[in-house]
C-alpha cells in the first residue's frame, strides 16, 4: 500500500517451497546489470553483500538456468553479469507489475465510495492477538502523560483503551479515524450474572457462541453483537466453575491497558 494511500500490490514468485522472486530480488538483479559488481548493487540497495549473495544464489536456485554469473571477488568486487535468462526474467516481472498496477488502479475506481484501504488493509493484517476488532474512533480524552481512547465497534459497543500521549500523536489518533483494537485472548476475563462490580473499564455483555475445551484450557467465543465475536481464553476449571453454555449471557471484562491499537 502506498504512503498516500492508493491500495497497489507486489508480485511475488514462489516454486514449492523454494524461495521467492519480490520486488526486492528483481531491484538487485537490475543493479547487477547495470553496475556489474554484487558489491555496488548491494551498497546502492542498502543491504550487506552476504545478503546479496545468498539472495542471488537462491534465484539461479529457483529457475532453470542461472539469472546471474559472478566471478570470484568477493567483497573485493569481483565482476558479475545478468545473464539473457536474467534480463528476461526482469523484463516479464516488470511488465506483469504494470499489469497489476493498472488492475488495482481499477479496482480503486470502482471502490472511490468504499473503504476500500481499510478493507484490504484488513485482509492483510497478521497479528498474534487472538481479538483483532474494526472500529472508528469515538473520543479521545487527553493527558499529560497517557490518553484514553474510545473506539465503536458498531451497534453501541464500545471498547476503551489507555495508550500514551506520544502513541497518540505518532499513530494520529483522532475522532472518526478508522483503528483495530488487538487484544489477546488471555486478557479477556468472563463474568456471569447481573450487577458485577470489576475496576475493569471495558465491560462488554455479550452471548457465549462456542465453548471448545482442552486439556487445562477453554476458549469461549463471545458473540458482542454487529457481527464481531471476542474470544476469551481461561481455564478448564474456570469454564466449569462458571458453567459456561451457548447461548447464555456472558459479560467480557477487558482492562483499558490491555488494549492495544493499531491503524494503517
Amino acid at each position: 500500500m502506498s504512503s498516500g494511500g492508493d491500495l497497489s500490490a507486489s508480485l511475488t514468485l514462489r516454486r514449492g517451497a523454494m524461495a521467492r522472486v519480490g520486488l526486492d530480488r528483481v531491484a538487485l538483479v537490475e543493479a547487477v546489470a547495470e553496475l556489474g559488481s554484487i558489491t555496488a548493487a548491494a551498497a546502492r540497495l542498502g543491504i550487506s553483500y552476504r545478503g546479496a549473495w545468498e539472495a542471488i544464489q537462491a534465484l539461479n536456485n529457483l529457475f532453470d538456468g542461472p539469472l546471474i554469473e559472478a566471478s570470484p571477488g568477493g567483497k573485493a568486487g569481483g565482476a558479475a553479469v545478468v545473464t539473457a535468462r536474467g534480463r528476461q526474467v526482469v523484463t516479464a516481472f516488470r511488465r506483469v507489475q504494470i499489469e497489476i498496477d493498472a488492475a488495482m488502479a481499477k479496482l480503486q475506481g470502482h471502490l472511490a465510495d468504499a473503504p476500500a484501504h481499510d478493507l484490504f488493509w484488513s485482509l492483510g493484517m497478521r497479528t498474534s492477538a487472538r481479538n483483532a476488532l474494526r472500529g472508528v474512533i469515538a473520543h479521545i480524552s487527553g493527558g499529560e502523560i497517557n490518553s484514553e481512547v474510545t473506539l465503536r465497534l458498531g451497534d453501541g459497543v464500545d471498547i476503551t483503551a489507555i495508550v500514551t500521549k506520544r502513541s497518540v500523536e505518532e499513530l494520529q489518533l483522532a475522532p472518526g479515524k478508522a483503528a483495530i483494537a488487538l487484544i489477546k485472548s488471555s486478557f479477556v476475563i468472563l463474568a456471569k450474572g447481573e450487577g458485577v462490580r470489576t475496576s475493569a473499564r471495558n465491560q462488554i455483555a455479550g452471548t457465549v457462541s462456542s465453548r471448545e475445551d482442552g486439556a487445562v484450557n477453554s476458549e469461549i467465543g463471545v458473540d458482542i453483537g454487529g457481527g464481531k465475536t471476542l474470544t476469551a481464553a481461561i481455564t478448564l476449571e474456570s469454564a466449569k466453575a462458571l458453567a459456561i453454555a451457548v447461548g447464555e449471557p456472558i459479560t467480557a471484562l477487558i482492562k483499558a491497558p490491555h488494549v492495544i491499537l493499531a491503524v494503517e
